[in-house]
């Protein structure tokens, strides 16, 4: 005990609570379990719920596609600047205080989406969701650990990776049946009835609950420049494909912005005394390797995610819903496995698990990449499928890596850090991959037409076929099944690349160092 006393005097923390403090748990475990899962499930459920249904409200608030679009990225980018200030916010109010006041607000933003009655109202109660929402998910990570005991802490872990999966599949799903059977606001009211239990349950069962609390001092600059710098990144990947990134001055002005704000903010918050968002963090080992591996697995996951759905609908003519079901097999597992993961997997390597889980996830990506026209949903639903067996393998032991080496204290912020730092990975993913396939698509559509002459009487003779007789309504059918083919191929390549991506994630995972169990302490419930 006397090593981590000196450690916390050294960096200028808290002493350790006494050991009462950290055998505190819930008068009903599985209850405040259930209150906090459903609240993370909220929270993630939102980030892709109102996709399928912007077109049905931009017709009824009379806003074009374009200002559609900012219902999604006004919530990506609160939530981004939100998330890493989740240490800091636990710090200052308390880890319980912080989950049931961002759950209310929550409701209540969720309330105001659905009274919007313009665009204009409906994109300010959207980022202010997106901000609220972003301590709920680190905070009910931390409160989970704290409340469980040590040997089964896997368990915890595994039911947030479950719902980190889960959720943002049934998003779309819940949001088209909602939108098609009821109407778009409901997509939001939903979440009144769910926040208010799960705020009142967390909030009573944790009552009592020990919290060593501080007054840190505001770091105003490294506020403002984690805003200026997070905020202008998030939009330009946001609209980087819509502005034809780099051509248009919009993005370059956002990029300089970004790029500007981010380095001062770095730089300040490595130097300041008491910064409100701890970069110090990575001097853990586990947690730099563990982060990085899981930015870039879930990067590729985030990927296949939003190209797989893109795809059917573009390439083999699903609906948003069919594609939904297509795409939703890859839940199932996850959701199965969940309890045997937590509870077994602890007792093995978790290194080895993980590494297991990404094999698995680039022979799907491997086999995605063989794709042709033809394929049927049955195939794309099997594959999908089999993704699942690595998604439910690797979430949490990816997680537990991670946060093994944090200090108590360390845990809420070291997880609001790590789920920015994803943020911004999917962030990215998306941006690239929807770019570098529409890039790859109009590279072999130009390579398939190069060979094709006007004067050819063969190719003459099949677009006059294609046309029924009809030479220029021939030419468009075979521009189409060009554009198909140049798609597709652009579509097998990515996969390609994205199963190497998981093979590399792997020696990232090797960079850890046991024991991965959780530090003495690490139940308290409240060390700052």
């Amino acid at each position: 005990m006397s090593s981590i006393v000196e450690q916390e005097e050294r960096f200028g923390l808290p002493a350790t609570p006494e050991p009462a403090a950290r055998s505190f748990a819930p008068p009903n475990l599985a209850l405040t379990t259930i209150g906090l899962a459903l609240a993370s499930f909220m929270q993630v459920l939102d980030t892709t719920i109102a996709n399928v249904s912007l077109p049905t409200i931009s017709g009824n608030l009379g806003a074009s596609a374009n200002q559609a679009t900012w219902v999604i990225t006004s919530f990506a980018v609160s939530n981004a600047i939100a998330l890493p200030l989740t240490g800091f916010l636990a710090r200052r109010f308390g880890e319980r205080k912080l989950f049931m006041w961002a759950t209310l607000a929550f409701v209540i933003a969720s309330f105001l989406c659905g009274l919007a009655s313009s665009m204009g109202q409906l994109v300010v109660a959207r980022a202010l969701q997106g901000f609220v929402a972003g301590p709920m998910y680190p905070i009910t990570q931390a409160l989970l650990i704290s409340i469980y005991p040590p040997q089964k802490r896997g368990q915890a872990i595994a039911l947030l990776a479950m719902v980190t999966v889960v959720a943002p599949i049934a998003g779309p799903i819940l949001g088209g049946w909602i939108t098609d059977n009821y109407s778009w606001e409901w997509i939001f009211f939903i979440n009144i009835p769910i926040g208010i239990f799960s705020s009142v349950v967390v909030g009573r069962q944790l009552k009592g609950r020990p919290e060593r609390l501080e007054k840190p001092k505001m770091d105003y600059i490294g506020l403002a420049t984690l805003i200026l710098g997070v905020g202008a990144l998030q939009i330009m990947l946001d609209l980087g494909n819509d502005e034809d990134w780099f051509n248009s001055t919009k993005i370059i002005a956002l990029a300089i912005i970004a790029t500007v704000g981010l380095v001062v903010f770095v730089i300040w918050e490595l130097t300041d005394k008491d910064p409100i968002v701890n970069l110090k963090l990575f001097r853990h080992r586990n947690f730099t390797s563990g982060t990085i591996a899981m930015v870039m697995a879930y990067s590729a996951f985030f990927s296949v995610g939003l190209l797989v759905p893109l795809w059917l609908q573009r390439n083999l003519g699903y609906t948003a819903i069919w594609a939904g079901f297509a795409s939703a097999p890859i839940g199932i597992l996850p959701v199965l496995l969940t309890p045997f993961v937590g509870k077994y997997a602890t007792r093995m390597d978790l290194r080895w698990l993980a590494t297991f889980a990404f094999i698995v996830m680039a022979f799907t990506s491997f086999f995605r990449a063989g794709f042709n026209l033809d394929v049927d949903f049955h195939r794309v639903a099997e594959v999908q499928l089999w993704q699942g067996l690595g998604v439910a393998l690797f979430f949490m032991p990816v997680l537990t890596i991670l946060l093994s080496d944090l200090e108590p204290h360390e845990i809420a912020a070291g997880s609001g850090l790590a789920t920015f730092v994803r943020t911004l990975g999917g962030s990215f993913a998306a941006s690239l991959t929807t770019w570098g396939w529409n890039q790859r698509s109009t590279i072999h559509h130009a390579q398939l037409t190069e060979h094709i002459g006007a004067h050819d009487p063969g190719m003459l003779q099949t677009v006059t076929q294609l046309g029924q007789g009809d030479v220029q309504r021939g030419a468009l059918v075979l521009n189409q099944m060009i554009s198909q083919q140049a798609v597709q191929i652009g579509f097998n390549e990515i996969f390609h690349l994205l199963g190497i991506l998981f093979l590399v994630v792997i020696v990232f995972v090797w960079f850890a160092k046991p024991p991965f169990a959780a530090k003495v302490g690490a139940a308290a419930g409240g060390r700052h």
